[in-house]
């Protein structure tokens, strides 16, 4: 809807309107605004980033929103005018996790290093480094500085908190006023990667830091310090918790219930927790008492959700057999024969022949497997879709292009069909390869691959969909063929303007081709055109003045000259010459 007019309104009332504001970074770049109370999409912020939004941050001043991308860049908006105010240049590689300053005067951006800014200069302020990886979340846990004795300019003494991918250290880092150790204070060790991070800044010095870790475990990990300096040692939580079913209902085992995240409440006591599956999940709120190492909270969530535990993965799979199973045999894929069992034990087939007995036919062989014989054999020798299945799988592994060139350049659809669904799963990528090389050649080749292409893509993408190098496999069928569709459009406005161009001639041809028959009646009928020639020059006088009459029939008679000449050579009427005729006229 674009962004709303501005209002004459009090403060108050332009807060209240910003609460409510829901800011959402999309794969593209874009950033979405979305407003909760209405349910609606207020704004859409464009032009600020070229990739993935990774975190969107708000300022104290609602009109004010931050952003960082995979660009490498960090943009400040304008949410009211719904643009860009300021983008600069972050870190060497992606930028993927943002946090605001107290004051509102600095912010805290973070690839592999992270680095404070001052955001009225755009420029850095300190470097911290001491993360492997790329850092995944940033927060300040302190508001005011623990050294009292100093002024506070709103960011010297403070402390803040980061975690990473792959990385299950929390670390703490301390911003002193000068340059010096750059590394963190301390860090908290937790059992995997912190998915989900909340704690309680820290408002007094004696006032201690809650701090709530939900790793990829499942489990959650509560921590409260004091922070007041270095720590040599990582610190452990104080408090493990964990959810599972009771077990009940025939199974005795209960099943762990993963924890998805975790957020401390207004008075800093309870926790809101949500467990369960991410489509469903259950929020609960939970009262803290950690004078309990572990606490094992037993939810049956099974009421609520059906949960899905991957059972162990084996090979070996036993088949199930029913009634209507079909049995398969060598030969024909797809045919099915019904099992024949042995009336009695003494009917034995015994593989060696008796001296005198003749050796039975490949056609009799075949009638007795209840094959169709017709079917195998085919008029004039053309092999059917069957051993055309073979034969590409047999070109392909040997890469005999004699072979290929004979299934290959098959132009029936239902061949085509047939052939690229009845060969087996792993010749599908050497076909795609092999299809490749053939489509840089001529166009005719390229026309004909397109239709194997389709047939490929159309059968067999769900198995090409689950191989994890799929991209590049395919990589350079994928750039061939938006070279050739990059030129679609010119060509097709081409194509539209020789068509216009071709019925426009085509148009003026037969539009000529009628005066051409009058005019071969005139050719015919000039035998005396003298007075006719009189009287049309009389009347051409009578319309045209004095001046350009001689000048007018100088012409004509010219041109009339031409005419006669020619028609006299035809009809081989030479009696009379040009120069007779002129005086005659």
């Amino acid at each position: 809807d674009g962004p709303q007019r501005k209002k004459r309104k009090s403060e108050v009332g332009e807060v209240d309107k910003q609460l409510d504001i829901l800011a959402i970074g999309t794969a593209v770049g874009s950033i979405l605004l979305y407003s909760t109370v209405k349910g609606e999409l207020q704004s859409k912020l464009d032009g600020g980033h070229d990739s993935r939004v990774n975190c969107v941050r708000w300022h104290q001043d609602n009109c004010c929103l931050y952003s960082c991308s995979d660009d490498r860049h960090i943009v400040e908006w304008n949410t009211q005018t719904c643009k860009v105010k300021c983008k600069w240049k972050g870190d060497n590689s992606s930028v993927t996790c943002l946090c605001i300053s107290p004051d509102g005067k600095m912010l805290l951006s973070a690839g592999r290093t992270i680095k404070l800014w001052d955001l009225e200069t755009k420029e850095v302020y300190r470097h911290f480094t001491g993360h492997a990886t790329s850092v995944s979340s940033l927060m300040f846990t302190t508001v005011k500085s623990m050294n009292e004795s100093k002024p506070f300019d709103g960011i010297t003494g403070l402390y803040f908190l980061s975690g990473a991918i792959h990385d299950r250290l929390l670390s703490v880092w301390y911003i002193r006023s000068d340059r010096k150790e750059r590394n963190s204070v301390m860090s908290f060790t937790v059992t995997d990667e912190p998915t989900f991070v909340d704690l309680t800044v820290s408002e007094v010095k004696e006032e201690p830091v809650k701090l709530a870790v939900v790793c990829r475990d499942g489990q959650l990990h509560l921590f409260e310090l004091i922070l007041n300096g270095y720590c040599k040692k990582p610190l452990t939580s104080n408090c493990t918790i964990q959810i599972a079913t009771p077990g009940n209902d025939g199974d005795s085992t209960p099943k762990p219930v993963p924890i998805l995240a975790a957020a401390f409440c207004t008075d800093k006591q309870s926790l809101l927790l949500v467990y369960g599956n991410t489509l469903q999940p259950i929020i609960e709120k939970v009262s803290l008492n950690t004078s309990e190492s572990r606490i094992c909270l037993v939810r049956d969530v099974e009421k609520v959700l059906s949960l899905k535990t991957d059972a162990a993965l084996t090979k070996v799979k036993t088949p199930v057999v029913n009634s209507d199973t079909k049995v398969l045999v060598p030969g024909i894929p797809g045919h099915s024969t019904a099992v024949k069992t042995p009336a009695s034990g003494k009917e034995k087939k015994k593989n060696k022949r008796k001296p005198g007995e003749t050796e039975e036919s490949i056609e009799e062989r075949l009638g007795a497997l209840d094959i169709d014989v017709s079917k195998v054999k085919t008029p004039g020798g053309l092999p059917q879709t069957d051993s055309f299945a073979v034969l590409l799988v047999q070109g392909l592994e040997s890469n005999d292009a004699e072979i290929l060139n004979k299934v290959l350049n098959t132009r029936k659809e239902n061949i085509v069909k047939n052939t690229v669904a009845r060969m087996p799963i792993h010749a599908v990528i050497p076909l795609l390869h092999e299809l490749t090389k053939r489509l840089q050649g001529n166009p005719y080749s390229a026309s004909v691959m397109v239709r194997w292409l389709k047939s490929v893509f159309t059968l067999h993408a769900s198995y090409l969909s689950t191989l994890p190098d799929l991209i590049p496999q395919l990589g350079m069928l994928y750039q061939l063929m938006e070279s050739r569709v990059k030129t679609l459009q010119k060509l097709s406005r081409l194509h539209g303007r020789l068509f216009i161009l071709v019925t426009q001639v085509a148009a003026s041809q037969t539009g000529q081709d009628v005066p051409e028959v009058n005019q071969t009646a005139k050719l015919v009928y000039e035998d005396d055109s003298s007075s006719e020639e009189g009287s049309d020059d009389e009347m051409i006088a009578d319309k045209d003045s004095d001046e350009n009459w001689d000048e007018d029939e100088e012409k004509e008679e010219q041109s009339d000259e031409q005419d006669m000449t020619v028609e006299k050579e035809i009809n081989g009427d030479s009696d009379l010459e040009p120069d007779n005729e002129s005086e005659e006229e």
